[in-house]
């Protein structure tokens, strides 16, 4: 493995697209990143919970979001919206949805995450 690679997102190795998601997928040697697009309208416990398979989506979520708002509602009852510029952290068992009219961009760091997210 060369001692510096370089990955695209906009020639990734995979790409996700359940309902209003596109996951774009990059991996280089042990790691394995994501662009997560969530269109306008879009909900979790909609467009990725058949996908799923689960009653809250249980991926351990770590990433910066490029652009957009993201409401994420976890089951201990906390809940945040992720904007343009935050980095965060969100642990299993939570739902999110889009708010407002702009595509929710963020980019995903948490290799399992990055694997698994929205996968048929």
């Amino acid at each position: 493995m060369p001692g510096v690679e370089t990955l695209n997102f906009d020639s990734p190795e995979e790409t996700r697209t359940p309902e209003k998601t596109r996951v774009d997928v990059v991996r280089a040697g042990n790691t394995t990143a994501a662009r997560m697009v969530l269109e306008p309208g879009w909900v979790w416990s909609e467009c990725v919970k058949p996908v799923a398979g689960t009653d809250s989506c249980q991926a351990r979520h770590v990433g910066f979001v490029q652009s957009g708002t993201l409401h994420v509602t976890h089951e201990d009852g906390s809940e945040a919206d992720l904007t343009v510029g935050d980095a965060y952290v969100i642990e299993p068992g939570h739902d999110a949805r889009v708010v407002g009219d702009e595509q929710f961009v963020a980019y995903e760091f948490e290799p399992r995450a990055a694997e698994e997210y929205a996968r048929e």
